[in-house]
């Protein structure tokens, strides 16, 4: 299973999207964007599990694509 997570940078302005937390895929401006385009590459690479944290890394969904 194919994992991804979304997290934002220290200052929580710019949105990562990661594959197994490691290799950053994609940075964006906004939490929104990001967490859209996490949900296309994880519908696209299933199965997968998406991670989303927020500003104070928390996480705060989980998401499975099978």
């Amino acid at each position: 299973m194919n994992h991804y997570t979304v997290r934002p940078n220290k200052d929580a302005d710019e949105w990562f999207v990661k594959m197994e937390d490691v290799a950053s895929e994609s940075s964006y401006d906004k939490i929104d964007e990001a967490i859209r385009q996490a949900e296309i590459v994880a519908s696209d690479n299933r199965p997968a599990k998406l991670i989303i944290y927020n500003h104070l890394q928390e996480i705060v969904d989980e998401k499975t694509f099978k």
